[in-house]
């Protein structure tokens, strides 16, 4: 039985890849603030004025309407550009045929 030095240093490769997303993960959760606190970023002013003024600001009656459409209406515009993106180059790549 000879010892394959390929097989080896594919699986240590894949190994360590794993090992440095599992750490990073783990660094991400201990960095994370505690759950209802009040210091947190969702618990500040954005909030707060979104319940408050998005009424007379965009002029419709519900929240999420107003964040997604009025406040945040370039992200989403991109958000959707990049999935129609995707989308079309998926379609392409499929329709492509191999020339043989």
């Amino acid at each position: 039985m000879t010892f394959n030095w390929r097989e080896f240093v594919y699986i240590l490769m894949i190994t360590l890849l794993v090992l440095m997303v599992a750490v990073v993960l783990f660094m991400t959760v201990i960095e994370m603030p505690p759950y209802g606190e009040v210091t947190n970023a969702t618990n500040n002013y954005v909030m707060r004025r979104y319940v408050d003024i998005s009424v007379e600001e965009s002029g419709g009656y519900n929240f999420v309407g107003n964040v997604l459409l009025d406040y945040r209406g370039y992200d989403t515009m991109l958000e959707t550009t990049v999935l129609f993106t995707a989308v079309m180059a998926i379609m392409v790549l499929w329709g492509v045929q191999s020339s043989k």
